[in-house]
């Protein structure tokens, strides 16, 4: 099959960008598969493994697009109006009312859910880009991975989590001074920031972390940091917003024959064996202080199971026909009838 393969990003990418780094590894996945990948990607888009086609915003996405090409499938928006057979993922979360094409994919259950829709693929991340994890390696202090500084990410919450427990925390993603969203000085000694690291920074961090925490407080339409840490043998310590609940699996509890930390065991945060997800700060705190509870062999399984490249693309695959067949993946195009509540999701003591 001769598959285009759309950005309107500059590929690859150094940042921690979930669609971009998706993009990347599904196109590279699909050409272990034997098809034939092109990407269609911003000026100056360089990659070892598929030719690469500038894209011209100004110019109709038909006139772009190679004549043999059996099917094109978008990682944005499409601009304007194409023949050939399409699909489109739609990686962020709609802020207004809105209708989405029929093709449209999303990126987890619960993200095809809050946008009126059903269809959709999690991600696969390629494991040669993270080698071999450490299972056995010393576990010294916890990590955050992520856009650290847009406030829906909650690093607040995780570098008061992670000081309470007497822990340290990592930051990956992110700065101590942050201008980017006025003035935000992080003192705590018990954190460092990283900013982005490169694979071998990054892969050596979480092969030395206990866990990742991870307070979002909005609906986080997929969560690949989750995904990265299970693969270490990192459980997942964060809220249950968005995607997070169906990543750690369906097998989540309370308790599940864990008793209670607290003393007066009024604890509810809910625990399976991937990490424990809670919308208090203090269950999650109780939870970290046992993060050693958890079996890091068992995670890694999991993750390499249920998070691969490979599962990924054939999943796509399987919908890339149905599109070929004439059939469109929604029957009725998703719709969010009302805009979402702007407002962050709770997150308390």
């Amino acid at each position: 099959m001769k598959i285009l393969l759309v950005s309107n990003s500059k590929i690859p990418i150094t940042s921690y960008d979930d669609a971009e780094r998706v993009l990347w590894w599904l196109g590279k996945e699909l050409v272990k598969l034997g098809h034939e990948v092109t990407f269609l990607a911003k000026k100056d888009s360089k990659c070892p493994f598929a030719p690469v086609l500038p894209l011209d915003d100004k110019q109709a996405l038909d006139d772009q697009i190679p004549p043999d090409t059996d099917l094109v499938h978008f990682h944005c928006e499409p601009k304007s109006a194409v023949s050939k057979p399409y699909l489109i993922t739609y990686h962020d979360n709609a802020t207004e009312a809105r209708i989405f094409d029929p093709n449209t994919v999303f990126v987890s259950a619960k993200h095809a859910a809050l946008h009126g829709g059903s269809v959709y693929v999690h991600h696969g991340i390629d494991f040669d880009e993270y080698g071999s994890p450490e299972i056995e390696s010393k576990r010294m202090f916890f990590h955050f991975l992520g856009n650290a500084a847009w406030r829906g990410k909650n690093v607040r919450g995780a570098i008061d989590i992670a000081s309470q427990a007497g822990e340290r925390l990592h930051v990956i993603g992110g700065t101590r001074v942050n201008f980017r969203k006025g003035l935000r000085i992080t003192l705590s000694p018990s954190v460092r920031f990283h900013g982005v690291l490169n694979p071998e920074g990054r892969n050596a961090l979480l092969n030395s972390s206990k866990g990742l925490i991870f307070p979002v407080i909005w609906h986080e339409p997929f969560g690949l940091a989750a995904a990265e840490s299970l693969y270490f043998g990192c459980p997942v310590f964060g809220t249950p917003y968005g995607a997070l609940p169906e990543l750690l699996g369906k097998k989540i509890y309370n308790g599940n024959g864990r008793k209670p930390h607290s003393g007066n065991g009024t604890i509810e945060a809910f625990y399976c064996d991937f990490g424990c997800l809670s919308v208090k700060k203090s269950e999650l705190l109780e939870a970290v202080k046992h993060a050693e509870s958890f079996d890091r062999a068992k995670c890694h399984e999991y993750a390499r199971e249920h998070f691969s490249a490979t599962r990924m693309a054939r999943e796509y695959l399987e919908l890339y026909e149905k599109v070929l067949n004439g059939c469109t993946l929604h029957t009725d195009p998703p719709a969010m009838s009302e805009a979402p509540d702007d407002k962050f999701l709770p997150f308390g003591e």
